[in-house]
Formats: C-alpha cells, sequence, structure tokens
C-alpha cells in the first residue's frame, strides 16, 4: 500500500498557486506516495490538469479556510469543515498516515490536539524541525508550542526528539543537548537543573547543556529547549541569515571591480546559498500527537512545501509516532515497576 498524505491545498501565504505544483513536484520524486488534496473542490478541480495531477491524487471538499492571523480557538469552534481541519480528520480516520499544512500554526496545532489527542504520558507537544550545522542537521525543539515549560515537560521533549532522530537519521544514538546560557552544570535557572537532572538518569544519550553557538557547530544532534527560547533562536538565526545574505549581495554590487568578482564567485555563491536555503529543511513536526501533522512556513515556495511533504513521508515510512508511544510506554512501565 501506497503512503498517503493529507495536504491542506489552501492553507498558507499562497494556497493553491504553491501547494498543488509543489504536490506535482512530490509525487514525481516519489512514487511510493499518494495524496488527498483538501480544499475547496469547486476551485482546486479546474487547476489540477494544469499540475499534471490525476493519478494518485484524490480530492477531498473542504468549504471553509482558516486565515492566518484567526484565533486558534475561534478556528477550531467554528472552522469545523475547513481545509486544515478536514486534513487533520483524514489522518484520525485512517485515510491518511499524515496531514501537512502551511495555515496558521497556533490553530493548526490547536486543531491537531483536539482532532488526535495526545499519546499516553506526553502532557503537550513539541514543534521540531532540523536545522544545518557544520556537519549536517540538528533536530530542536520546542519551537513555540509551550512558551513556558517545567522540566518534566523538558525531559518529554528530548525523549521525542531523540526517537525522531534515531528514527529519522538511521542514528542509533542521537546526542541530546539542553540548551543553556552556559554548559557549566551551575549555570542556568531551576527548571534546566532540574531537567538536565532528569536527562542524566533517562533513556537518551544525555551529553549536557549546550550554548547558542553550539546548535550549529554539528556536535549535538537534538537540542531541547522551552518553546519561548526555540522560537526566539530559530528567528535569530533566520534573520541572521537573511543579513549575511543581503551583506553579500551589497558587497558584490558596490562597483564594476566587486560586480566581475561576483561572476567568478558565482558557483560557489550559489553552493552558499543552497546550504543556507531554509526550504531545505522546511517541515516542522508536532511531536507528541497520536498522528502525524507537519507544519511548512507560511509562505513557502514550490521547493520548500514539498520539502516538507517528503518530510511527512519519512516520519510515514519510520513509523515515528508508534516509535515515540513504544519508547513512552517503556518509562511509564519502569516507573510503575521501580
Amino acid at each position: 500500500m501506497k503512503a498517503r498524505i493529507a495536504v491542506d491545498v489552501m492553507g498558507g501565504d499562497h494556497g493553491p498557486a504553491v501547494t498543488l505544483a509543489a504536490a506535482a513536484q512530490f509525487l514525481a520524486a516519489h512514487p511510493e506516495a499518494e495524496l488527498l488534496l483538501v480544499g475547496d473542490e469547486a476551485i482546486l478541480a479546474p487547476l489540477l490538469p494544469a499540475h499534471g495531477l490525476g493519478a494518485r491524487v484524490a480530492l477531498i471538499h473542504a468549504p471553509e479556510v482558516v486565515a492566518m492571523d484567526e484565533s486558534p480557538a475561534i478556528a477550531l469552534r467554528t472552522k469545523k469543515k475547513s481545509s486544515m481541519r478536514v486534513a487533520i480528520e483524514c489522518v484520525r480516520d485512517g485515510t491518511a498516515e499524515a496531514a501537512v499544512s502551511a495555515g496558521n500554526t497556533g490553530a493548526l496545532m490547536a486543531t491537531a490536539k483536539f482532532v488526535l489527542k495526545m499519546l499516553p504520558g506526553i502532557e503537550r507537544p513539541a514543534i521540531c524541525t532540523a536545522l544545518p550545522t557544520r556537519k549536517g542537521h540538528v533536530h530542536v525543539l520546542d519551537l513555540g508550542a509551550n512558551v513556558e515549560c517545567n522540566a518534566e515537560h523538558l525531559f518529554q521533549f528530548a525523549v521525542m526528539g531523540s526517537v525522531l532522530a534515531e528514527a529519522y537519521d538511521d542514528n542509533p544514538k542521537p546526542r541530546v543537548g539542553l540548551l543553556n546560557v552556559g554548559a557549566e552544570s551551575i549555570k542556568g535557572n531551576d527548571t534546566v537543573k532540574a531537567a538536565s537532572s532528569l536527562l542524566a538518569e533517562g533513556p537518551v544519550h544525555y551529553i549536557g547543556f549546550v550554548e547558542g553557538d553550539d546548535i550549529y557547530k554539528g556536535d549535538v544532534d537534538v537540542v531541547v529547549c522551552d518553546g519561548f527560547v526555540g522560537n526566539v533562536a530559530l528567528k535569530t538565526s533566520e534573520g541572521l541569515a537573511k543579513m549575511i545574505t543581503q551583506f553579500l549581495r551589497e558587497e558584490f554590487s558596490r562597483n564594476w571591480l566587486t560586480k566581475a568578482s561576483a561572476l567568478l564567485a558565482a558557483p560557489v555563491l550559489r553552493r552558499l546559498k543552497n546550504r543556507l536555503d531554509p526550504g531545505r529543511y522546511n517541515g516542522a513536526s508536532f511531536l507528541g500527537l497520536q498522528g502525524i501533522v507537519i507544519k511548512s512556513h507560511g509562505g513557502a515556495d514550490v521547493a520548500a512545501f514539498s520539502s516538507a511533504l517528503t518530510v511527512a513521508l519519512r516520519e510515514i515510512e519510520k513509523d515515528v509516532p508508534r516509535r515515540i508511544d513504544q519508547r513512552l510506554g517503556q518509562l511509564l512501565t519502569e516507573k510503575e515497576t521501580a
């Protein structure tokens, strides 16, 4: 049986203009996948032939759309036929193994929690994504779902992130670090110190505290933090990458000599741009749910949204929720027998 992904075609800043083209690109690269395209059938049906979409796709009618600035509570209460919600319900009902949306993050999280429910033993879901490093990539969580966390929450995030890294990267022993203001054990607030104590005796390969600059060195595979810190770190990183790109553009266009040198350096600059391109890592996982939900960046282009679909496919193939559930089940059993 082919892997099936439900796609919120109407979500995001660009809607079908990007999601349909991305769907076609994704299907061309992954013959083992099928897509359920969720949205207003009257709008979508005439657009499918232009994108070469026919085989391996099915339309699921959903007449409503959650706006990017809409209140999550209002969306959950009033938009019961939204493309976002119907896509997630496809996962709940077993017609799809994962859902992907570029829509409103808060509404997507609230809807996913309500429709799919949490895995036993998980109190809060976490948003996790991969970021580039000098040696590959690192999984970072939480990136905004929980602005305040206690030590137990951080412990659960570490377990989920470790399981994801094991499965996604075929890494049998991912290194897990706890983001802090310093690497020394005396530094940090009471929450991170307590979480560190839990992790030191936990079922993950915990390497201790890591600092912000350690995220990109490539010496850690999973970085754990609360959503406030994680979101600030993510947005700061994105802003820095954009600034460096802008500075390079300005310096190479300063005069005729720098413009000529830009032509010589073009191959190197293209490779640098590709390595820094956030679209390569687009697709954040909502971990802790009884199902796979992937959040694409709202402004994602075709290649970036296709990357989010690829993340969903990888998590289906690796059965990430089941693996997390099994690991947590082992922990709960150990606590009960201790």
